[in-house]
């Protein structure tokens, strides 16, 4: 399984919008580099967690942070529809800087609402000559190029609590729930960020190391240390059995 998982991900990464077939198993991509070009919906970030990390001999916890890469309008290389994208590791004052934000911008939207809705009710809107010439301006959206793998969903193991979306308390990905939750299909393809390229000045979130990919729970090297261990526990519990149920010998 690792020599197999190894071999595919030194393949060449390929082109998600080249290679996406919406009716065929993801099965043979999984392992596999992608790359995917659209741009992230922010407010839809989803925070898997709480993981741990070592930096420089310090553990911090923190969080996942999953987040839609949504299609870029009138780009070919963008992806055809929308992904499911783990960006990597952030602190965990990134998700309650996420929260405040995010609390921000509900109350400047509804009182953007009132406004407006103040602006329509007004008289003076009668009796107006001039007819107000209004201009949509589309937003510059940044677009990102992501070079990730195709994952599954996790499999938690039985200590694991379950996922809470209602209160968006999330301890292990689940792709079909977290698209539901994001207002995408289930079926929402879900790839991991392994960009080695990380930017100094701002590292988060941290994309996940590749190394960390191919293990798995329990490693070889982890299974012949256990080996020896436990075979040295017994040669010496045997030895002082033996000690111990010897009969002494007798003095003349």
């Amino acid at each position: 399984m690792l020599e197999y998982r190894q071999k595919r991900l030194e393949l060449e990464p390929l082109k998600w919008n080249s290679v996406f077939q919406p009716n065929e198993g993801l099965n043979s991509l999984e392992f596999r580099k992608v790359v995917c070009k659209g741009h992230f919906d922010e407010e839809k970030s989803i925070y898997i967690g709480p993981r741990s990390r070592s930096i420089s001999g310090v553990t911090e916890n923190g969080y996942y942070v999953i987040t839609p890469l949504l299609p870029i309008p009138n780009c070919p290389d963008s992806v055809p529809s929308p992904i499911l994208v783990n960006r990597g590791w952030v602190p965990r004052s990134w998700k309650e800087k996420f929260l405040e934000v995010s609390h921000g911008d509900q109350q400047s939207k509804q009182e953007t609402h009132n406004v407006q809705e103040g602006e329509r009710s007004s008289w003076w809107r009668l009796w107006k000559t001039k007819p107000t010439k209004v201009q949509d301006h589309a937003p510059t959206v940044p677009s990102v190029e992501v070079v990730g793998i195709v994952r599954e969903s996790e499999k938690p193991s039985i200590f694991v609590p379950a996922n809470e979306p209602n209160s968006n308390q999330w301890f292990y990905v689940d792709v079909p729930a977290i698209a539901r939750t994001c207002g995408l299909a289930e079926n929402t393809v879900y790839i991991e960020d392994i960009n080695e390229n990380v930017n100094p000045s701002n590292p988060y979130p941290l994309p996940k190391d590749v190394n960390t990919v191919i293990r798995s729970s329990v490693m070889p090297q982890d299974h012949l240390n256990y080996t020896f261990t436990w075979y040295s526990l017994s040669a010496a519990v045997t030895f002082m059995a033996f000690k111990r149920v010897r009969p002494k010998k007798s003095r003349r």
